[in-house]
């Protein structure tokens, strides 16, 4: 198409984004190539200046058509020209209109009929000319035959009727519509899709059928200066190699599909996003709707699958091919293979994340799709938590970084999310970000489906409510030093015992009831950060054979996916000690035991075991434990100091001495809390204070509870 010096310019915007000006530059040249047609034609057209021509047929305007049609000979036009690929040497670099051509594979004709269709979209005065070449005033948009009239080509050329074809990239890629199907070929209307027409006028805003489903994630500064790498571990190699790889790929433009297999949700994507941060590629980050309902079929590996094609599929690769980016396909459907084959185009890098085992099925012969095993996160990645925190370095004001967050196993879009949490709620409080912030914005990242199974307990306890020997206190100190540092020595140490053994911390408490073992797993849970979850064993365990290992499995994998402290109160229920197989009940019972010796291996939690009775337990699994704390019945000061604990926010009488109770009272920490709490309860209903009188009271109570007698005079037996 070619312009004429005295051309009208097309009116532009005052200030039109980069790269337009090419696109308005094609358009002014196909108005000039639209009025040359309309003159050629008009020039001995005797209905031209007829006012309502377009709206009936005169005899006079079809004996023109018809002498027009005999005098053009098929061997006067000229066949239409070899259809070449666009290249660079129509515009500018930063030309919308050519990087459109290059990511969707156009040829030089395609441009030029997109173009054709996109003019009345940008330029109302295209559609009178259009009107009138289309001989319909109705009509205003370009036809098939229009649009290879501007472009010069004959209208019977099989190759220039090639590149409307449904297959054709400009309607396979979702740039292009051809309406009214029902029409003759040449008269169908051409429409670019709205999308296309806004990219190709500068806007970068997402599609908005994407909306709610696509989120665009971009590097920024920040992230391109820290290492891709996210910890060791996994079956694959150190995550670093496998991020790197994957970038590599992704930087060199080369075809990429894969599947990261997700050991914990959000493993993938954190090993997706470092190799996207590692190329400086942005990518769309896409969360499928649920899938249409249909009669579906199998494919042809037993799995039913829905039919239909999968909603957003093209729009999503039309936008990648658009931006030039990847796409990171999270959350899976239930019957993923008819996404992955929609996805599997070859040009698109695309990167699923999944936790179920890949199924060859699923992509069929759309594509080769690599299989890699997602690195396990490293729990504390402080880096991250720096980053997303705005600090320069690791160091906190006030509190050690590495230490608070080291407890969580949190991807980077929760870490990001978990500190613009904290932060939130430090500005709602007016003060710094704390490591309470941090604790409560990491804790609001996992949604948990243990509670149908377990009672959750927010700890608001400390190491002060516990009243215990040094020995059993400093086992608890280092079972929260192994629950930190566990991934750096099971990890990147490579301490693992390997066979598939997982890197949690399992912990046995034993000890006669009231000693604190409960309260000592909440001080655990509170230092650590974490909730603590109380299994509850009238929802494990099942009459009918297999059910328990069932729902102990549910237990055990909401666990995996979630940073909490999971405790087994009376454990020795459920692991209990295996016996001689006498009839089918002492079977079965061993079966239980057996899964549970294998999960306990493989678990990547931490986990506690309470019990009143240790000799009760399995010896195989005391060997998995890693530490056994026991809890002794309290001395005489002991016990002094737990009355005196208990008492301490409690209004208490003048000179009131709890020391003869705890001399004379040989009870546990937990019976003496029962004891203060009835004092407490006596001088409420008197509205005054706890006497000593309420204090023998409470005990003596207690010690009837336990079947133990008491002396009138208050000593006991």
């Amino acid at each position: 198409m070619t312009s004429t010096p005295d051309s009208p310019s097309l009116p532009a915007a005052p200030s039109s984004p980069a790269g337009v000006a090419a696109v308005l530059d094609g358009l002014l040249q196909l108005r000039d190539r639209a009025a040359w047609i309309v003159e050629r034609r008009s020039a001995d057209d005797p209905t031209a200046d007829d006012p309502l021509r377009g709206m009936y047929l005169s005899p006079e305007a079809i004996r023109h058509r018809l002498r027009a049609a005999e005098a053009a000979a098929p061997d006067d036009v000229p066949e239409a020209a070899e259809v070449r690929p666009a290249d660079g040497g129509r515009a500018a670099p930063d030309d919308r209109l050519l990087a459109l051509a290059v990511r969707f594979g156009l040829a030089e004709l395609d441009v030029d009929i997109l173009l054709a269709a996109l003019a009345p979209d940008v330029d109302r005065t295209f559609e009178p000319l259009y009107g009138y070449l289309n001989d319909d005033v109705s009509r205003r948009r370009a036809t098939t035959g229009l649009a290879l009239d501007l472009c010069g080509v004959p209208a019977h050329s099989p190759v220039a009727r090639a590149r409307l074809h449904p297959g054709a990239p400009l309607r396979s890629l979702g740039l292009l519509l051809v309406e009214e199907e029902d029409r003759p070929f040449l008269s169908r209307s051409l429409r670019v899709t709205d999308r296309v027409a806004a990219h190709l006028l500068g806007d970068d805003g997402l599609d908005a059928a994407l909306t709610g489903h696509v989120r665009l994630v971009a590097p920024d500064a920040a992230d391109r200066e820290r290492p891709g790498a996210q910890g060791r571990g996994g079956p694959a190699g150190p995550p670093e190699s496998l991020a790197d790889q994957l970038a590599k790929q992704l930087a060199d433009g080369r075809p990429l599909l894969a599947y990261l297999r997700e050991h914990r949700t959000g493993d993938g994507l954190s090993c997706a996003l470092a190799a996207l941060r590692a190329a400086d590629r942005q990518a769309l980050l896409f969360t499928p709707p649920p899938a249409a309902s249909g009669d579906g079929h199998h494919d042809g590996h037993g799995h039913h699958e829905p039919a239909g094609t999968p909603p957003l599929a093209a729009e999503l690769l039309r936008e990648a091919r658009l931006r030039d980016c990847a796409v990171v396909v999270s959350a899976l459907p239930g019957h993923p293979g008819p996404l992955i084959r929609a996805l599997t185009a070859g040009d698109v890098p695309v990167l699923f994340v999944g936790e179920p085992p890949f199924d060859p099925g699923w992509s069929g012969d759309s594509g080769e799709v690599l299989v890699f095993e997602a690195p396990r996160r490293q729990a504390g990645a402080v880096a991250a938590w720096a980053g997303a925190l705005g600090l320069d370095g690791e160091e906190a004001d006030g509190f050690d970084l590495a230490q608070v967050v080291a407890p969580y196993r949190l991807g980077e879009e929760q870490i990001r999310r978990a500190a613009r949490a904290a932060a939130g709620l430090a500005e709602f409080e007016g003060g710094p970000v704390t490591a309470r912030h941090l604790r409560l914005g990491a804790r609001q990242q996992t949604t948990s489906g243990l509670e149908r199974h377990a009672r959750r307990i927010r700890p608001a306890v400390g190491w002060d409510d516990l009243v215990l020997p040094p020995e059993p206190l400093g086992q608890l100190h280092e079972l929260v030093l192994r629950s930190r540092h566990r991934e750096r020595v099971l990890g990147e140490w490579r301490l693992s015992a390997g066979g598939g053994r997982g890197r949690g911390v399992v912990g046995l408490f034993a000890g006669d009831s009231g000693t604190g073992k409960t309260l000592s797993a909440e001080v655990v849970a509170a230092e650590l950060g974490l909730d603590l979850y109380v299994v509850q064993l009238s929802a494990v365990v099942d009459k009918y054979v297999g059910e328990t290992e069932k729902n102990l499995e549910r237990i055990f994998t909401e666990a995996d996916r979630v940073d909490a402290v999971l405790l087994f109160d009376e454990a020795d229920a459920v692991f209990g000690k295996r016996s001689e197989v006498k009839d089918s009940h002492d079977r079965y019972a061993n079966m239980e035991s057996a899964y549970l010796l294998q999960r306990l291996e493989s678990f990547d939690g931490i986990a506690l075991l309470t019990t009143n009775l240790r000799a009760n337990i399995d010896e195989a699994f005391t060997r998995r434990l890693d530490l056994v704390v026991d809890f002794p019945f309290p001395d005489a000061e002991q016990r002094l100091a737990l009355w005196r604990t208990s008492l301490a926010g409690v209004p208490c009488a003048e000179g009131l001495d709890p020391g003869p109770c705890a001399r004379e009272f040989e009870l546990s920490g937990g019976s003496i809390r029962s004891a203060v709490v009835s004092a407490a309860y006596a001088a409420a209903g008197r509205g005054d204070e706890v006497t000593a009188a309420d204090l023998l009271a409470g005990a003596r109570r207690e010690y009837r509870k336990a079947g133990r007698l008491v002396l009138e005079a208050g000593h006991a037996w």
